[in-house]
């Protein structure tokens, strides 16, 4: 599902974000991002959604070369993926239905359809009931399971969460967790970045550390740290 050969990344101001990094992730697979602040995760996963290009090396998303991918392609691609934001990045000006709508209102989908996959989402996050809230009067947990049926109301086969629980409390960081577990027992890849190492190493699955742009451990982690 993606392969990252020998990819590295400086950006115009001369900084070295990503350097000759190495891994494949397979269909249906579940996997974390950790490391510093700083230690190019959101830079790794702004190259899966071809929001930067890599400086040298290779990237491949679904048998997708993104290296050869025109700009007038790259709509579909990022259609193919869902992506979840720590701070959600909702309309708090429009509905939690047409916030989750709008995806599918920019591909051109009918409003049948919208409504029916609006509504399948919304009751995946457990949330067909807030369908005509606004998002300020949700509380955090919601309104992260508002982005994240955003995020899969496409049917994605890609899902990308970059830092989820960031600004939420232990029980409903378990919560949003469980929700990434399930979607990607439906299938999905998941990949999510996180600084959560406490939740990472209960969830058991594997995880890539970065760490000033380069992969420095690939695998699942300890029960706990080693002293």
């Amino acid at each position: 599902m993606i392969s990252f050969s020998n990819v590295s990344k400086r950006y115009t101001s001369g900084h070295q974000a990503l350097a000759n990094v190495s891994f494949d992730i397979d269909d249906r697979e579940m996997v974390f991002l950790t490391g510093h602040s700083g230690a190019g995760k959101s830079t790794l996963m702004k190259l899966i959604m071809l929001m930067e290009r890599p400086t040298a090396g290779q990237v491949v998303i679904a048998g997708r070369n993104l290296n050869r991918m025109r700009s007038g392609q790259i709509p579909f691609h990022r259609r193919q993926v869902g992506v979840v934001f720590q701070n959600h990045q909702l309309l708090f000006d429009r509905t939690v239905f047409e916030n989750v709508a709008l995806p599918l209102q920019v591909a051109g989908y009918q409003s049948r359809e919208v409504g029916r996959r609006v509504r399948a989402a919304l009751d995946k996050v457990g949330l067909l009931e807030k369908e005509k809230h606004t998002p300020i009067t949700l509380s955090g947990g919601e309104q992260q399971r508002v982005g994240i049926a955003r995020a899969v109301v496409n049917k994605p086969t890609l899902l990308l969460a970059d830092e989820p629980t960031g600004n939420l409390d232990p029980a409903l960081s378990a919560e949003i967790m469980n929700l990434f577990r399930q979607f990607n027992q439906f299938g999905v890849t998941v990949m999510i970045a996180s600084h959560d190492i406490a939740l990472i190493r209960r969830l058991n699955h594997r995880v890539l550390t970065l760490s000033k742009g380069e992969i420095i451990h690939d695998g699942c982690l300890p029960p706990r740290e080693a002293h």
